[in-house]
């Protein structure tokens, strides 16, 4: 498997992005990987990146960007946080992957038996990680189908909670950064929200939070 480039990488479409990370998952989920010499792919990469994609996940333990979409170094950049919430820093890092060093498309990925959402269904308070939590509050407050047992213990309620929390991080990355909205709007990155599924590995995609428009 080639290392990106910066040729390559220019020649990569939205489109085309979200399409080597469909078949990189599928990849992930029959366990057939590429064999990459990671060693190599360290050193081609050493004197500069040619990412098409970045990635924000949750730092969940079994939700790992690369190996999730079978991806090498140098591949896709890879933003973790707890219930893959936004905040300045975030989108700061988002601006600097797509309108500085290229990428082609971000990716808001969720994952289901989410540890963050069951938190905030369950309001829980402490320390730092009460301010965490509170981001993904309006998602809880969102989810209005399920009227009883609104806490972890409904697993039906956690996985709603968590879906509306992608796709609320979609439309907030647009509102709150004009360079990344441009960009999506004059078609030189995309951007999608989805789920991975953290027993299957399959990650579906929310045709609602997609948008790839063709180039200005």
């Amino acid at each position: 498997m080639k290392t990106l480039n910066k040729e390559m990488q220019a020649a990569i479409t939205p489109s085309m992005a979200l399409s080597l990370l469909k078949e990189g998952n599928k990849r992930f989920m029959n366990n057939l990987k590429i064999n990459r010499n990671l060693l190599q792919q360290a050193n081609e990469t050493s004197d500069g990146q040619h990412p098409f994609a970045v990635i924000l996940s949750c730092i969940d333990s079994r939700t790992s960007a690369e190996l999730i979409f079978d991806q090498g170094l140098g591949d896709v950049f890879s933003v973790r946080i707890a219930g893959n919430i936004i905040n300045e820093d975030i989108l700061g890092s988002m601006e600097f992957g797509c309108k500085v060093a290229g990428a082609k498309i971000i990716v808001v990925m969720g994952h289901t038996k989410c540890g963050a959402v069951k938190g905030a269904c369950d309001h829980v308070e402490m320390g730092n990680l009460t301010a965490l939590l509170s981001k993904i509050q309006p998602a809880v407050y969102d989810e209005k189908t399920e009227v009883e047992n609104r806490n972890s213990g409904n697993s039906e309620f956690v996985e709603k909670v968590a879906s509306i929390n992608v796709k609320r991080t979609v439309h907030a990355i647009m509102e709150r950064s004009p360079i990344l909205k441009e960009m999506i709007e004059s078609g030189e990155i995309g951007i999608v929200g989805g789920t991975h599924d953290i027993t299957a590995g399959e990650v579906r995609f929310y045709d609602d939070t997609l948008i790839i428009n063709t180039p200005n």
